[in-house]
């Protein structure tokens, strides 16, 4: 069963553009909660509470208790609008869910035992494809992320959805090909570093191209003719 986190709101009378303005100019996030076949409730939000669920990473794939007075509502995010120039949170969607609930979750991706794969001990790089996946399961059901594990991995090895073993009833949303989530690449991006630093090395190095003195001192001494 997926962890129920609890977070706080405040009822929001009236829906609309200025009773949104309103709730941020009061320092609160406004959001809204739909579903289940029932009315929207218009709600706001403490933002330091809602940073700190943002910064998690599984905001969108976390189920809350929403504590409005005292009711309850069961929900999932599913969308957060930010400012395009601050880049704070702005408005908040809520989806109310139940336990039979089925749903589509980006769930984040975990790894493990890195200090463990023969091929980043060597140098090479964790190339991460999908750093989320986007699974089907039950509200209830929501893994809090998918865990890959690195041991024994070596350079060119990669890892795909068929080697992850899911929890029951959780199943990604791509089913028409194995496809890759991460891979352990070969460090061309270190050698492509030092060769362009050899590189500059031997141009700053170099000896002036034959007549490239002469040719500088005809210059001068055609400018100061120029001059009398």
């Amino acid at each position: 069963m997926a962890e129920i986190s609890i977070i706080a709101a405040q009822r929001r009378e009236r829906a609309g553009k200025g009773p949104a303005r309103a709730a941020r100019r009061a320092g609160r996030v406004p959001g809204v909660i739909y579903g289940s076949k029932k009315d929207p409730s218009m709600v706001t939000l403490d933002p330091r509470e809602l940073d700190r669920e943002l910064q998690t990473g599984a905001f969108l794939a976390t189920i809350y208790d929403v504590q409005i007075d005292r009711d309850k509502e069961r929900v999932l995010p599913r969308d957060v609008q930010f400012d395009p120039v601050t880049d704070r949170p702005i408005h908040v969607d809520f989806l109310r869910v139940s336990a039979t609930s089925s749903v589509t979750v980006q769930v984040p991706v975990n790894f493990l035992n890195e200090e463990e794969s023969p091929g980043l001990r060597r140098g090479g790089l964790l190339n991460v494809v999908r750093h989320e996946i986007e699974m089907n399961c039950l509200a209830d059901a929501i893994p809090s992320s998918i865990d890959i594990d690195l041991a024994g991995l070596d350079i060119g090895d990669s890892v795909h959805i068929s080697m992850i073993s899911l929890p029951d009833g959780v199943a990604p949303t791509i089913t028409d090909r194995d496809f890759t989530i991460a891979t352990i690449a070969a460090p061309t991006v270190v050698q492509e570093a030092a060769e362009a630093e050899e590189g500059a090395e031997l141009e700053e190095g170099a000896e002036p191209e034959e007549g490239a003195e002469e040719g500088a001192a005809e210059d001068t001494t055609t400018g100061k003719g120029a001059e009398e």
